[in-house]
């Protein structure tokens, strides 16, 4: 088993009303030697924005701001805006996050060139009930219980309102691919993956076509114990010599509750559909009592990394309610997973 050093809390929630009852999930990014960290921050209600601080060094907080740096703008988002990532692709930086009206939960799409001023791409993730994705799953031969059970709210939501399936967890590869656009989202129970052109493309024909060849879309499916009930994307992929290391979360059932670890996979660096590998183990797990009692209970939810030298940072939610960091030697990292290579 590789080696995790737990480094410990780094950020906690504050009696400023927009992140005095949670803060957590962090999108992470370098930019001119500074680390930014755009963090989801909590007010009551469970209404999320997003915050905003930098650190000197990986674990050292050296400025943080006193109001959210984004805010819900759409009646698609009037609940919240949650769980942000980041990337650079050429000279943009792409920040997505989850959109909450209150019943649909989509992934968003924010831009800019400078990390102060964004620019609402909207809503990239698809727009489909429950019922039009069961006709096309059944189509594809797939079988409409596996994801029946984690559409429950879906099914059983009465409202005059459109209501679509929760599409959350959206995360650009950090360049693109042969000249497209790559990145990952997820309907629950499994992680899927799009590759496009333009952004302006994703528009309805396209996912009609996707979804009419759903099963060749999905990236990664529940496979060990530790993520045996659901998993979804955490960081954005890191380009390494063996493949695009991906650190996602596992969910397990048990009788107190879903347990939230840290999980490893490497995927092909051209076609990056593809799985090279993936540890049988969870790389973290809660185990610190911070990450075991809190707002929701065990969870340790990844979201971002940097890497210094040889030393991968991956920072995380812990329990819902503060950002911990976990680091781990990025060279043993992949010879362990290079390890389990297919």
């Amino acid at each position: 088993m590789v080696e995790i050093k737990k480094e410990g809390i780094i950020l906690r929630k504050t009696n400023l009303s927009f992140e005095n009852e949670g803060i957590l999930n962090p999108a992470v990014i370098k930019e001119n030697n500074k680390i930014h960290l755009f963090y989801r921050a909590v007010a009551k209600g469970n209404f999320s924005t997003v915050g905003h601080c930098i650190l000197s060094d990986p674990l050292t907080i050296e400025k943080r701001s006193d109001s959210p740096i984004i805010v819900p703008e759409s009646e698609y988002e009037k609940h919240g805006t949650e769980d942000p990532r980041i990337v650079k692709i050429d000279d943009l930086f792409y920040i997505t996050y989850t959109s909450y009206d209150g019943i649909n939960a989509l992934g968003t799409l924010k831009t800019s060139k400078d990390l102060k001023s964004w620019k609402n791409e909207g809503i990239i993730v698809p727009k489909i009930s429950y019922e039009e994705f069961k006709f096309l799953s059944e189509l594809e031969g797939l079988i409409p219980e596996k994801y029946k059970r984690y559409n429950e709210f879906q099914l059983s939501h009465t409202d005059s309102d459109p209501i679509f399936l929760w599409d959350k967890n959206l995360i650009f590869f950090p360049r693109k691919i042969n000249d497209k656009f790559y990145f990952l989202h997820r309907i629950r129970p499994d992680i899927q993956i799009v590759s496009v052109k333009n952004i302006e493309d994703l528009n309805f024909d396209f996912w009609q076509d996707y979804f009419s060849h759903f099963k060749d879309h999905i990236l990664l499916s529940p496979k060990y114990n530790h993520e045996s009930s659901y998993i979804g994307g955490g960081c954005p992929p890191i380009e390494t010599e063996y493949g695009w290391l991906m650190i996602y979360h596992g969910v397990y059932d048990t009788v107190n509750g879903y347990v939230y670890n840290a999980c490893a996979a490497l995927l092909s660096i051209e076609n990056p559909e593809k799985e090279i590998s993936r540890l049988p183990y969870p790389l973290f797990k809660p185990e610190k009592e911070w990450e075991l009692k809190g707002e929701v209970n065990n969870v340790c939810f990844p979201t971002g990394t940097i890497v210094e030298n040889d030393r991968l940072y991956i920072y995380y939610g812990a329990v819902d309610e503060r950002i911990a960091v976990a680091s781990v030697s990025i060279s043993k990292l992949l010879k362990e997973l290079m390890m389990y290579a297919v």
